[in-house]
């Protein structure tokens, strides 16, 4: 495995040596940060507004119009890894900019659509087909966009607060799961739900139109990235998409088995923690819905303020540390935090504030980690596409997994059982991963393991 450039090599980031380039910098987070809020307020709203979707696309009796709307969300994840496939390799031919412009449309534009839907009662059976024909075009544009993303505020950090700078990125992500909850509580309190069972859960997701133009606006004002425009440059661009696929599945598959092994802990805790909870604390611990939205917003708000010190951290002691302190809290804290939250909003606090506290090191650390997995040539398809697979088989189906599980054994406790398997591929991944923090993302090679340079502390 060749050897990793150590920090330094290469021409530094603008952001490293000007006062422009540190204003480059912030825009390129904010950019970043905004369309990866727009993609997941979409999910953040579908998580907190599935009863108001089952009953206006899926009605019926008893669990199966819940199961058909956590399929629904499972749907667009299954189409993520054909969205990788096509926006990867164009993202390191045409360049990130360019790519992302065009996934935050189609996502804003995909969630603007669901608010204007016809309902069950209205249409039949038509409506929930476009609702999972929408769901579709979501998935396929999600492909791209976060792989993008990542790629795109990797390449703009300077290599010692990558990882600082990177959580910024995962800022964005909770935003928009947290700013999901919170437009579904007013809207709900305001509202009263019966008028939200009729017409208020449509408000929401018509949000995103607004959101998806203000994100277009600031990725469209940079710049591509300092690393992919020194590579055009120089000519190594790739210039097909299938000798870009070639290439990955030839010399790189190691790090993208080693990704897809990280992939699976971070998305079963993400996805059962921010996207199932809702569902699991009304239909299981009988929840009120508005206490459940009151708790998921406090909880996701506290993870903001705290992510970014958590990707900081990173940056003085590895991401692996992160990663195994993480993985192993997880594991042995997982049954007894959902033993606590079934007696009372407090306790369930308590047990999502633990939970949440303990999967913040891997997600504070994704855009510092996977990026730099891989080589410039090959590193947003490598990403989007490795990413992409394992998150549609492991992190959309999630939510229905869970629910599938609580209702054949009848076991409350089948989520933290799945989140304790999923840690346990994660630490063997762990293992094998090399440790990135500090290294120059300027290199065609494969980073090592041996002789890495953390930056001086």
């Amino acid at each position: 495995m060749s050897e990793a450039q150590p920090h330094g090599c290469g021409p530094a980031n603008p952001a490293e040596t000007s006062l422009v380039g540190k204003k480059v910098l912030r825009r390129a987070i904010a950019a970043s940060a905004m369309g990866n809020a727009t993609e997941w307020f979409d999910y953040g709203v579908y998580a907190v507004a599935a009863t108001y979707i089952t009953a206006n696309f899926f009605p019926g009796e008893g669990a199966l119009g819940t199961v058909w709307t956590l399929a629904t969300f499972a749907l667009s994840f299954l189409v993520r890894p054909l969205g990788g496939l096509f926006w990867g390799p164009l993202g390191d031919r045409v360049g990130r900019k360019k790519v992302l412009a065009l996934t935050i449309i189609l996502m804003a534009g995909s969630t603007f659509a669901i608010g204007l839907l016809p309902t069950h009662s209205l249409a039949g059976w038509l409506a929930p087909a476009l609702l999972i024909l929408i769901r579709m075009v979501q998935g396929f544009s999600t492909g791209g966009e976060y792989g993008g993303a990542a790629t795109f505020m990797a390449e703009y950090a300077p290599d010692k607060k990558r990882g600082f700078y990177g959580s910024f990125l995962e800022f964005g992500t909770l935003s928009g799961f947290a700013l999901g909850s919170l437009i579904v509580l007013l809207c709900s309190l305001i509202l009263g739900n019966e008028a939200m069972t009729v017409w208020g859960w449509r408000l929401p997701f018509l949000v995103a139109g607004p959101l998806g133009i203000i994100g277009m606006y600031l990725r469209n004002r940079l710049e591509d990235t300092p690393v992919f425009r020194e590579l055009e440059a120089s000519g190594e661009v790739e210039q097909r998409a299938g000798s870009t696929l070639k290439d990955l599945f030839r010399y790189y598959w190691r790090p993208m088995l080693i990704v897809a092994g990280l992939v699976i802990p971070l998305n079963v805790v993400n996805y059962t923690l921010l996207s199932y909870m809702p569902t699991y604390l009304e239909g299981t611990v009988r929840m009120d819905a508005n206490t459940v939205l009151t708790l998921m917003f406090v909880g996701q708000l506290g993870m903001m303020l705290i992510i970014p010190l958590a990707g900081a951290r990173s940056d003085k002691i590895g991401r692996k540390p992160m990663w195994f302190i993480s993985l192993i809290g997880l594991f042995f804290m997982a049954v007894p935090m959902y033993m606590v939250m079934a007696n009372g909003f407090w306790w369930a606090m308590l047990g999502f504030a633990v939970l949440g506290l303990l999967y913040l090191p891997q997600l504070a650390t994704i855009s510092a980690t996977f990026p730099a997995m891989f080589p410039t040539h090959v590193r947003y398809a490598g990403f989007a596409i490795t990413y992409n697979v394992s998150t549609a088989l492991f992190g959309g189906t999630a939510p229905m997994v869970n629910q599938l599980l609580v209702s054949s054994t009848g076991n409350v406790l089948m989520p933290a059982f799945y989140m304790m398997g999923a840690c346990l591929v994660g630490l063997f991944a762990v293992w094998k991963m090399p440790e990135t923090a500090g290294s120059s993302l300027r290199n065609m090679k494969i980073p090592s393991i041996k002789k890495l340079h953390l930056p001086v502390r």
